[in-house]
């Protein structure tokens, strides 16, 4: 089951990484605007906020939905591979596209920390990270964006169904998939907690819009952009590798560890934005920003409510949806107006995530 799982974050963040790296280029030499390139990948996480919604109201993640899921990712990938040069009907697809890997993602991490445990969790999720970095270093030197790019994203996803398919038939989560009447009033008592999910997510959104933009403007070359880019995703991977023994102690103040260091990332590159040195330094507090702050908060969810499906949906609809979204369109106008202050304004809201949080561990 493992080795099932891996193999599944290994081709479903390949697809994120063709998505993200190659397809906005494409777009781009095929003469969409960077207007509609906006409206296209917004569409995302926008989804991605909103198919959480329907799980409040009473809809249910399950082996079903998982399946449909399968197949509205696939009919996405066909339509962007058909539509690739006529707006609304990439829009839309991408639409289906964001759809499908809202409800793919929450349910294979249920399913991973119920057959395989938290200590495992980060072993297995390391090898999106390696699926995302070969996407990101090694097929970038080889594929031409305009005859190979969509074949491979057709063959990524086709992989992914195939081992999510594999992953829900070789799993037992009838018992973790049962409605609980009760858990909706509960989970929404937790304001500070999903508050601070938000907040934090918020932060990332200068880092993963204009990080590159931010330091080439500033000096720094585009080829050690790519090696800082690298290296935060190599400390992930160490992080996910050897996080087992971290997960078991208190996971709250993880997190709020976590969060505290994300604020001090964000600062080093505020002051620091010409020094590769300081550079490298807050890139390796990515282990903890992301890795293992990820990992700590799916955890602590699933061992939280008694409603894992609805938690980790709203985890991620809320956090990587709601948060990705404002934070995403909050540093474009900071970046418009005020440049310099871009990453300040991450850490600002990363320290208002840091109090939610603090708030939430003295309520509870």
């Amino acid at each position: 089951m493992f080795w099932v799982i891996s193999f599944f974050y290994f081709f479903y963040f390949s697809i994120i990484g063709l998505h993200i790296i190659f397809i906005p280029k494409l777009l781009s030499t095929l003469s969409y605007s960077s207007v509609e390139i906006g409206y296209i990948y917004g569409a995302a996480p926008l989804v991605r906020f909103l198919v959480p919604l329907f799980f409040i109201k009473g809809f249910r993640l399950n082996d079903t939905t998982f399946y449909t899921a399968l197949v509205i990712l696939g009919l996405s990938i066909i339509g962007i591979y058909k539509y690739i040069d006529s707006f609304y009907p990439l829009l839309f697809s991408n639409i289906l596209f964001g759809t499908g890997l809202s409800l793919l993602l929450p349910y294979v991490e249920l399913i991973s920390l119920d057959t395989i445990g938290k200590e495992k969790y980060g072993r297995s999720r390391l090898f999106g990270s390696f699926g995302f970095m070969l996407v990101a270093l090694v097929l970038v030197k080889f594929l031409n964006p305009q005859k190979d790019i969509l074949l491979l994203l057709l063959f990524s996803t086709f992989m992914t169904i195939v081992f999510g398919y594999i992953t829900v038939k070789l799993s037992k989560t009838s018992h973790l998939t049962k409605k609980i009447k009760t858990e909706n009033k509960n989970i929404f008592k937790d304001i500070s907690l999903w508050m601070g999910f938000v907040f934090l997510q918020m932060s990332f959104g200068s880092f993963y819009n204009f990080f590159t933009i931010y330091e080439t403007d500033r000096g720094i070359s585009l080829e050690m952009t790519v090696y800082l880019w690298s290296f935060g995703v190599a400390v992930e991977i160490v992080m996910l590798f050897f996080q087992g023994r971290l997960l078991q102690k208190n996971l709250l103040s993880i997190m709020q560890l976590c969060v505290g260091l994300t604020v001090l990332r964000w600062l080093l590159v505020f002051l620091f934005s010409t020094n590769v040195y300081v550079l490298f330094l807050s890139q390796s507090l990515h282990a903890f920003s992301f890795a293992l702050f990820h990992s700590a908060s799916i955890s602590y969810l699933f061992h939280r409510y008694s409603n894992k499906p609805l938690a980790q949906q709203l985890f991620s609809g809320l956090s990587y949806g709601l948060g990705g979204l404002v934070g995403s369109v909050v540093a474009g106008y900071i970046y418009h107006l005020y440049p310099d202050y871009l990453f300040l304004s991450s850490a600002f809201f990363a320290f208002v995530a840091f109090v939610f949080i603090v708030r939430f561990k003295t309520q509870i």
